[in-house]
């Protein structure tokens, strides 16, 4: 079995108030769970997780957000608010209730945007939130930025990354645990992202400050990072604990960013331990990296 394929379920594209058409899959029954996942990735990134949630008797629903996989981009472009709007379209067509919500990276900044422009909404469909190697605000980097925005189109940088060299190029966004079916799985999300959202998402996400949300948030929150993301660095998670009422970190030594594929029993466990009556989160599978830390 392939545990990066996404299990066959039932699918639905779901319309948002400006014309986009996000794609959903909804799979299995009993507490739900709904995922989002990060920037230039599809919902095929969770599919580890997605396996053993469904294992353990969850329902899981997950969409491609605007401008990835089989999702379109609507009038009101890429945009953080955004972002929020588009999680509230899928909980409200799925009638999600009582679920919990697990974000990766941009998934992370989905949740709190839905706390920042829908907290309703929040406090009716969710009974607990999972940020996974993600940030509120902080990304920007000035001139840089505008660099690494006209990359995100050149067609020379994606031809870099279709090339046999491509699955070296992701190879920092993992830590020192490295399969290379997870390195190609990412630089083929990465390449198959429309060229267009993986420039504007980029752009929103470097001004981009939802700190002022996060003390109303009042649900069971776990945040997760690695030692060695270097995209959303550990002060992140640090900053989204002092902040977040309540809020556990979940440290992992030598882990990166891709969490999902890193480390998908613990990250699964910790979706699970907000949807079983806060029970703890159970200590690493034997042989997984163990976490640095937890409080």
């Amino acid at each position: 079995m392939n545990e990066l394929l996404l299990p066959s379920g039932t699918t639905l594209v779901v319309a948002t108030d400006d014309g986009a058409e996000l794609a959903v899959t909804d799979l299995g029954t009993g507490p739900t769970v709904v995922l989002a996942h990060g920037w230039t990735e599809q919902r095929e990134v969770w599919a580890p997780v997605v396996r053993r949630l469904l294992d353990a008797g969850h329902r899981v629903v997950l969409y491609d957000q605007r401008g990835h996989g089989s999702s379109t981009t609507g009038s009101d472009g890429c945009t953080i608010p955004r972002l929020g709007r588009d999680l509230r379209a899928v909980l409200e067509a799925v009638d999600a209730r009582d679920a919990v919500l697990a974000g990766h990276s941009m998934g992370g900044m989905t949740i709190m945007s839905l706390a920042t422009e829908h907290p309703e909404v929040l406090a009716e469909r969710a009974r607990g939130l999972v940020l996974v190697a993600t940030a509120a605000s902080g990304l920007g980097r000035g001139r840089l930025d505008r660099f690494a925005a006209r990359l995100m189109t050149a067609r020379w940088f994606i031809a870099l990354y279709r090339s046999p060299l491509g699955p070296r190029l992701v190879r920092r966004t993992f830590g020192t645990v490295i399969r290379r079916e997870h390195l190609r799985l990412t630089r083929d999300l990465f390449v198959a992202c429309t060229p267009a959202a993986r420039r504007q998402w980029f752009e929103a996400m470097g001004p981009m400050d939802l700190r002022p949300c996060l003390p109303a948030i009042t649900l069971p929150t776990v945040v997760m990072v690695g030692t060695l993301d270097r995209l959303t660095p550990p002060h992140h998670s640090d900053a989204l604990v002092a902040a977040i009422p309540g809020a556990r970190l979940v440290s992992f030594d030598e882990l990166g960013h891709q969490l999902p594929l890193e480390a998908a029993d613990e990250v699964a466990e910790a979706i699970r331990s907000l949807t079983c009556s806060m029970q703890p989160i159970s200590p690493a599978a034997e042989g997984a990296p163990s976490p640095a830390g937890s409080h």
